[in-house]
C-alpha cells in the first residue's frame, strides 16, 4: 500500500513520516550527561540554575536551550507545588492574631501546614504542627489524600501529648477552615488566627521548617513509598526535636526550649487558678449588710 494511502487511512501527516529524525549531536549528549550530574547534586536546580552551573563548567549555552534539553531529558526540579490547601469560600475565615505578639513561651502559639512529599509511586502528603516559641514538632501526619481526617489526627496527638496551646494558627485552606477542624479547637478553648490570603511570611516558622526537613532529609533521598517516607521523616523528627541544634534558638535544641520555657507557663498558669480561687473564697465571706 502506498504511503500515500497509508497516511490518508491513520490521518497522518506525510511530512512525520518521510521526516527523519534528527541524532544529537556529540555537544549535546555531553551536556545531557552534566545535566544529569548537577541534577543528581541538586535536584531543586531549575534551567536558570542548572544554566550557570553549566557555564561554570565552561559550557557556552543559553536558559532556551537548556529548558529545551531538560524537557526531552524529562527532568524536573523538585519544589514545593502552589495551593496545596485551597480554601472553601463558603468557610468561615479567622483574623490573624500574631501581628506585634511577642511570643515568649511554649504552648502559647502552635502553627500547622501541609507539604508534599514525593515517592516513587506518586506525591503523598505531609502535615505538621509546630510549637512557634521552641520549634518542636508536637505532631504530624502522612496521607495520599488531601482531606481533614489527617489534619485532625496530628490536632488530636498533639493536644493529648502536650495540652493545648492559647492560640492556633494556619492558613486559610479548606483543611483548617472545616467546621470539623474549627469545633475541635473552640472546644478545647483555643483561639484560631489565620494567615492573610497570601501571606506565607504570616507563618514563617512553619515555612522556615519544611526547608529543613526538604533539604535535610526528602532531598537527599528517594522513597519508593509511602512507608519509607514514614520511616524516614519519623527518624528525622526525631532528630529534628531532640538532637538538631538550632542557630535562632542560641545554638539550642527545640525539647530543651520547649521543656525550658513550659514549667513556667504552667507555674504560672497555677497561680491564676489560685489567685481567682482565693478571690471567690473572698468573696463569699464578705456578706452585704
Amino acid at each position: 500500500m502506498p504511503i500515500v494511502r497509508q497516511c490518508r487511512i491513520l490521518q497522518l501527516a506525510r511530512s512525520g513520516v518521510y521526516r527523519k529524525p534528527v541524532q544529537d549531536r556529540d555537544r549535546n549528549q555531553e551536556i545531557k550527561r552534566s545535566i544529569k550530574e548537577i541534577h543528581d547534586l541538586h535536584p531543586y536546580y531549575g534551567n536558570r540554575r542548572m544554566c550557570g552551573a553549566l557555564r561554570d563548567r565552561g559550557y557556552n549555552i543559553g536558559r532556551c536551550a537548556v529548558r529545551t534539553l531538560m524537557r526531552k531529558m524529562n527532568i524536573k526540579p523538585i519544589y514545593r507545588k502552589p495551593w496545596l490547601s485551597k480554601s472553601n469560600p463558603d468557610h468561615k475565615k479567622y483574623p490573624y492574631l500574631l501581628k506585634d505578639l511577642e511570643i515568649k513561651h511554649a504552648n502559647q502559639v502552635w502553627a500547622t501546614d501541609i507539604t508534599y512529599i514525593p515517592t516513587a509511586r506518586g506525591n503523598c502528603y505531609l502535615v505538621a504542627i509546630i510549637d512557634w516559641a521552641s520549634r518542636l514538632m508536637l505532631s504530624w501526619r502522612l496521607s495520599n489524600t488531601m482531606d481533614t481526617t489527617f489534619c485532625l489526627d496530628a490536632l488530636h496527638e498533639a493536644i493529648d501529648r502536650y495540652g493545648t496551646p492559647e492560640i492556633f494558627n494556619s492558613d486559610q485552606g479548606s483543611q483548617f477552615t472545616s467546621l470539623e477542624f474549627t469545633n475541635s479547637l473552640i472546644s478545647n478553648g483555643i483561639k484560631i488566627s489565620m494567615d492573610g490570603k497570601g501571606r506565607w511570611v504570616d507563618n514563617v516558622i512553619i515555612e522556615r521548617a519544611w526547608k529543613s526537613v526538604k533539604y535535610e532529609e526528602v532531598y537527599l533521598k528517594a522513597y519508593e513509598s509511602i512507608t519509607e517516607a514514614r520511616e524516614g521523616l519519623n527518624a528525622y523528627f526525631n532528630f529534628y526535636n531532640y538532637e538538631r541544634r538550632h542557630q535562632g534558638l542560641d545554638g539550642r535544641t527545640p525539647y530543651e526550649v520547649y521543656s525550658g520555657t513550659i514549667p513556667k507557663q504552667r507555674s504560672a498558669a497555677l497561680n491564676k487558678r489560685l489567685a481567682l480561687k482565693s478571690h471567690a473564697q473572698l468573696s463569699l465571706s464578705v456578706r452585704p449588710f
